[in-house]
């Protein structure tokens, strides 16, 4: 046993040195000191002469010692001694080529690719070796002919990956496509590889190319991976309604059940398309296996025609909750729904005490933690909409005390502030904004900088905070959805102190309030105002960037919009919105994204 320890010890101490040794012969070759580095690898070599890190390592250090013979040397006692690595071939005409001997180089490419007619199991490490030495033209043809010559090989990853760095879009994609044919399970890393060249312009030369080769194979094999593929390019052109017909078409013919139409329905919303998210949940209430599924579907399908329907149908939306709240109940397992018909009575339909007595009715009864903060929550909002600030700052209190140490909790705590904010208690609200700013929840911790910055930098010049009230007064008016009376509010803020600091803040609120209400020129020229006069201070980014979004979309002054991106690009390089603008200058530019 003694013995067999001493071995081992022995063993070990001798791979140590080995390893010591190469690394500083690399140190050495990192830093240029080639002499070094070739007397360490010599003696390695000699010691382990099978070695093939320590072999590659030398012929390197030759060549940059220029020192081709003695890379030949060793080259050729490989190609005729060793009769299973024909990739010496290539190694020996890379070394040709470094001389300049360009005729010497071909030869032995040649004699490299013609070997694999034999000898196709080598394709792989032939074609390995011209990667390394970027003969991507000769790698794919190494693999093309190990493909060719041994029908049961498949190098259809590594050609679709030359093809892709050779700009051949379409044999790439065409390739993977082929290697997802038989490995389905591929899709998720192969998406990836997709979305380095698919953007979300449907006319992109890469969308149109990868659209019609998956039709094609869609002619010719009805497998729902290509269904797959085709929704994934149709939810990244943002084409929802193209998506939601290839879902439907894969939930007809799988077991895959809605999970993933239900996600379209979020995305089209979020994208405003809001007529195909009621066409997918429309689609859901009618095969949702179960109830919940359905009830899910309903409480969606309201929330959006909140945002579609004129005010007069209001009362279509309210008869829809009622129908729901005669089939499903009562139960605590309804909260949510509740909540949001609550919400829709105060908001908007002005119908605060009707909208109270909902959700007091839930109070007495034995809920969850979680579920009691969510409707002390809903409440307190519905306080603070009536001007009930105390009452819901109780409320608010008692939330982060339910649900300590949670993202809920933090949020409580937001509205605490913004709460004490809206009724002119500055100071309350920068103590609890100050205990925000290292939230968990990032959002919640940038709208605390931003709340406390707002208040600090209107606080220093104003011991009365007058124009502050007056700017906190808007903003209350714009949570309770009464927007005209809002921008009005502002109209005083920028008329009594102009070219005071709340000056650029009332700006930037008034034209969010102006995009809100479609009047996109006055939006238009209060972000110009900001530039002109606060394109250095804290909210210059911001005006440049909703100025940019407003001609790309609403106003359609693309030129404009490219403008103003480049312009975030060049001057506020520290920016929230830079990395945004980047990409969306480039895509306005017609650059091809990686």
């Amino acid at each position: 046993m003694r013995f067999l320890y001493f071995f081992l010890l022995l063993l070990c101490t001798h791979f140590s040195g080995f390893a010591q040794s190469e690394q500083l012969a690399k140190n050495y070759f990192d830093r240029g000191e080639f002499g070094k580095a070739e007397n360490i690898y010599e003696k390695l070599l000699e010691q382990e002469p099978f070695n093939a890190s320590f072999f590659y390592g030398l012929i390197a250090t030759y060549q940059q010692l220029e020192k081709y013979g003695e890379a030949e040397k060793l080259l050729k006692h490989r190609v005729n001694n060793t009769a299973n690595a024909p990739h010496f071939l290539v190694e020996l005409g890379h070394n040709y080529e470094l001389q300049g001997k360009n005729t010497q180089a071909d030869q032995f490419y040649t004699e490299a690719l013609r070997a694999i007619e034999s000898r196709p199991n080598y394709a792989f490490s032939i074609a390995r070796s011209f990667e390394k030495y970027s003969k991507l033209d000769r790698a794919v043809t190494a693999y093309e002919l190990g493909m060719k010559m041994n029908p049961d090989a498949e190098y259809s990853i590594q050609l679709a990956r030359l093809y892709g760095e050779q700009g051949d879009i379409e044999k790439m994609f065409s390739n993977y496509i082929d290697v997802l044919g038989n490995n389905p399970n591929l899709l998720p890393g192969v998406s990836r590889i997709y979305s380095q060249f698919i953007s979300d312009d449907p006319a992109n030369e890469a969308n149109l190319i990868f659209r019609k080769l998956l039709l094609k194979k869609l002619q010719e094999d009805q497998n729902i991976l290509y269904n797959n593929m085709l929704s994934w390019l149709f939810v990244q052109q943002k084409e929802y309604q193209k998506a939601f017909q290839q879902e439907k078409a894969i939930y007809r013919r799988s077991n895959q059940g809605l999970g993933s139409i239900l996600r379209l329905t979020v995305m089209a919303q979020e994208e405003g398309q809001l007529e195909t998210a009621l066409e997918v949940l429309d689609f859901i209430i009618a095969e949702a296996p179960n109830e919940d599924l359905r009830l899910q579907a309903h409480q969606l399908r309201l929330n959006i025609l909140q945002e579609t329907l004129p005010k007069e149908k209001y009362s279509e939306i309210e008869e829809a909750y009622k129908a729901l709240f005669e089939t499903y109940g009562k139960a605590t397992a309804m909260l949510s729904l509740y909540i949001d018909y609550a919400n829709f009575l105060a908001f908007k339909q002005n119908k605060i005490a009707k909208a109270r007595e909902v959700l007091n009715a839930f109070l007495e009864r034995d809920l969850q933690k979680n579920e009691e903060a969510a409707l002390k929550m809903a409440l307190a909002d519905i306080l603070v909409l009536d001007e009930k600030f105390n009452q819901a700052l109780i409320y608010f209190s008692q939330v982060q005390n339910l649900v300590e140490n949670d993202v809920v909790a933090q949020m409580a705590r937001f509205k605490v502030a913004k709460t004490s904010y809206y009724k002119g208690d500055f100071d309350w609200a920068t103590i609890q904004l100050d205990v925000l700013k290292s939230a968990t929840s990032q959002l919640i911790a940038n709208d605390a900088m931003e709340l406390s910055l707002l208040i600090s930098e209107n606080s220093l010049e104003d011991s009365t905070r007058t124009a502050l009230k007056l700017y906190a007064r808007a903003d209350l008016l714009a949570f309770q959805e009464k927007n005209a009376k809002a921008i009005e509010v502002l109209d005083s803020v920028l008329t009594k102190h102009k070219g005071e600091k709340i000056e650029d803040d009332a700006l930037l609120k008034q034209a969010k309030l102006y995009e809100e209400a479609g009047k996109y020129e006055k939006a238009e020229q209060n972000y110009l105002a900001i530039i002109e006069h606060y394109k250095n201070e804290v909210l210059g980014d911001n005006a440049h960037y909703y100025l940019a979004e407003l001609y790309a979309g609403k106003l359609d002054h693309p030129d404009k919009a490219k403008e103003f991106y480049e312009k975030i690009i060049f001057n506020y390089a520290d920016s929230i919105y830079f990395v945004d603008a980047r990409k969306k200058f480039r895509q306005l530019r017609g650059d091809e994204l990686e």
